[in-house]
């Protein structure tokens, strides 16, 4: 029953954040104010939308071939449009049930390509480690290009006496979690570190591997995806066409965070693309219209692609 009810806030939760700010950020709106949003929209410059899915479709392309270097490095092949299939899966179930897709790939690759479960899932977690690694790379060059941005941003609405505050209260708190993940007996604590240890010792495996390179350079270029198609969406509103490529940086890897911790965005999204684009002097409207842009235009090449591939796969692959 516990674990039901997990499962079941899992998904209510996240969509009830969505809606709520989806309520709250509208009903801060005039009448006049939605009505422009809307005009953003019907204004739009699809072309740069079209652009965009097209760079994001080949970053599918790249995971599904990316695919192959892990599940060969354990002796197993599976046949490409399998690979690509369950990627799209991946992304869609994403949407539903937080970390599901996994899962969900996993399962894809055992019904059709007869690869064990636990050994799929395996070379999955190892790929979303090395994902993990990067994102951090991201946030981390995020902060170093955008310094001074947030720097004064933190300084006029926290005094800098409470930064000092969080800071040393920050230090302390990571101090005593090291601390206690070092010397703590706790069975739980003990159980994660199992499972912690098995994840590094997959993630060092890639580097490993025969083909370790192609992995690593097609694990970039995945990145690189996600950020140009992010970067060519802000040419479709006159708005956004002229922020520079620091705020496309911090704005792609505050709507990954936002992504990451919902229901693939939903309602969360575009509340924060707003809220980051507002610190750049872009109106609420224009930041709104932009987040939805995105969001919707992704959102749509996501389940169109994923439910392609639910309908497709048992056609093409019935003998499995």
């Amino acid at each position: 029953m516990n674990k039901k009810l997990s499962k079941l806030l899992s998904i209510i939760l996240p969509l009830s954040v969505g809606v709520f700010l989806i309520i709250y950020t509208y009903s801060q709106f005039t009448p006049a104010q939605l009505e422009e949003i809307k005009s953003y929209f019907e204004n739009a410059d699809y072309n740069y939308i079209y652009l965009s899915l097209f760079i994001g479709l080949t970053g599918h392309i790249a995971r599904a071939y990316r695919w192959k270097y892990t599940l060969s490095h354990i002796g197993y092949q599976s046949p490409f449009m399998i690979k690509f299939s369950a990627v799209c899966i991946t992304y869609l179930m994403n949407m539903t049930v937080p970390r599901s897709g996994e899962v969900s790939r996993a399962l894809v690759l055992k019904r059709y390509s007869n690869v064990p479960f636990d050994k799929g899932l395996g070379t999955i977690i190892s790929e979303r480690v090395v994902d993990l690694f990067l994102l951090l790379f991201c946030v981390t060059g995020t902060i170093i290009l955008q310094f001074s941005t947030l720097q004064d941003y933190l300084s006029k609405n926290i005094p800098y006496q409470n930064l000092v505050i969080y800071g040393i209260a920050c230090a302390l708190l990571m101090a005593g979690a090291i601390l206690f993940y070092i010397y703590s007996k706790n069975k739980w604590l003990l159980k994660l570190k199992e499972k912690i240890s098995g994840l590094v010792e997959g993630t060092l495996s890639v580097f490993k591997m025969p083909n370790k390179w192609p992995f690593l350079l097609l694990s970039v270029y995945i990145w690189f995806t996600y950020v140009l198609m992010f970067y060519v969406t802000i040419y479709a509103l006159p708005e956004t066409a002229g922020l520079s490529f620091g705020v496309v940086c911090v704005a792609f890897v505050i709507g990954s965070l936002a992504i990451t911790f919902s229901n693939g965005g939903f309602g969360v999204y575009p509340a924060a693309i707003a809220g980051i684009l507002g610190l750049y002097a872009v109106p609420k409207v224009a930041g709104t219209a932009f987040g939805w842009l995105v969001w919707t235009s992704q959102t749509g090449m996501i389940v169109c692609l994923g439910a392609l591939s639910f309908l497709l796969l048992p056609l093409l692959y019935r003998h499995k």
